[in-house]
């Protein structure tokens, strides 16, 4: 059976200030950002040197009908293997105020885990702190609209491909980290471990789980103290005590502190001195742990 890895988007660079020049201290979601904003920001490149289409060349339409209501997702299916061999499924789950391009554009894990189907899905027009109209795409970490959605693209993956129901993850970037941590309250039989990237959740309801979370020590948009209330909760929810032990072995642009659990999920920690982004490395970070979880 194909295994799943459900993902988040993490690539947002961290506003300054709110619209009106200040951080709202109670914010909990960033600030709606312009997709091409970010899809173009930080490469020294305009619009017409980058081609977002190009760049997702590998990745297909995937559409289905949820409430009557047609919902989308970009996918890439493993190269060299047959539908009768499991292999990981990848959803990616972006931020509020951007797509499930800007989400394949930053993480891009199809790039790091070519054995895997990973999906990026396409969230909704969403109310959310920064965005009380509604105006820009999000998730709801209340409500079964989107929960839904998740069941009905992983139902759709399963007629054509082996799905290895043991190895489905999670992740996200701010909103849909948020997401991914009540997908695992909401789903958590299906999901065998999460990933975030600057999130946060308080659910005392979580059930032991792998995790990994990524934060930046500057961020001021779900902010970082938030963010180590998070990662404390988990490590007691996923009964992690000691010290840890520095991961990943391999040196690289992110590392931090993998705890082990006495109840078979072990937790990841990372922070970087930024901000509320998606840090370039972290695609291939949150692919590495998940391999590890995978072989366990």
């Amino acid at each position: 059976m194909l295994g799943v890895l459900l993902l988040g988007f993490v690539g947002i660079r961290q506003p300054a200030a709110g619209r009106d020049g200040s951080v709202s201290a109670a914010a909990e979601e960033p600030q709606p950002v312009s997709t091409d904003a970010f899809l173009f920001q930080d490469q020294g490149k305009s619009k017409k040197d980058k081609d977002p289409k190009k760049d997702n060349g590998s990745l297909k339409h995937l559409k289905v009908k949820v409430g009557g209501q047609e919902r989308e997702a970009l996918v890439a299916y493993p190269k060299a293997k047959g539908k009768k061999t499991a292999v990981p499924v990848l959803f990616v789950f972006h931020g509020h105020g951007e797509t499930m391009k800007v989400a394949a554009d930053a993480f891009g894990c199809h790039k790091h885990w070519g054995e895997a189907i990973c999906v990026y899905m396409q969230g909704l027009k969403t109310p959310r702190p920064s965005d009380p109209k509604g105006t820009e795409f999000g998730w709801q970490t209340d409500g079964d609209r989107d929960f839904l959605f998740f069941d009905a693209v992983l139902a759709e993956l399963k007629k054509g491909h082996a799905v290895d129901e043991k190895r489905v993850f999670a992740t996200g970037f701010s909103n849909g980290a948020m997401f991914a941590y009540q997908l695992w309250a909401k789903r958590g039989p299906v999901l065998r471990g999460v990933a975030a990237c600057a999130g946060s959740t308080r659910n005392k309801t979580l059930g032991p789980k792998p995790c990994l979370h990524i934060a930046g020590s500057k961020d001021t948009v779900v902010k970082f103290k938030h963010q180590e209330e998070a990662m404390e909760l988990i490590r007691t929810v996923n009964g992690c005590d000691g010290k840890g032990v520095p991961w990943p072995k391999t040196k690289g642009p992110l590392h931090g502190t993998l705890y082990s659990s006495s109840k078979g999920a072990p937790f990841a920690k990372v922070v970087h001195g930024g901000g509320h982004e998606v840090p370039p490395a972290a695609g291939a970070l949150i692919v590495e742990f998940f391999k590890e979880v995978a072989k366990k």
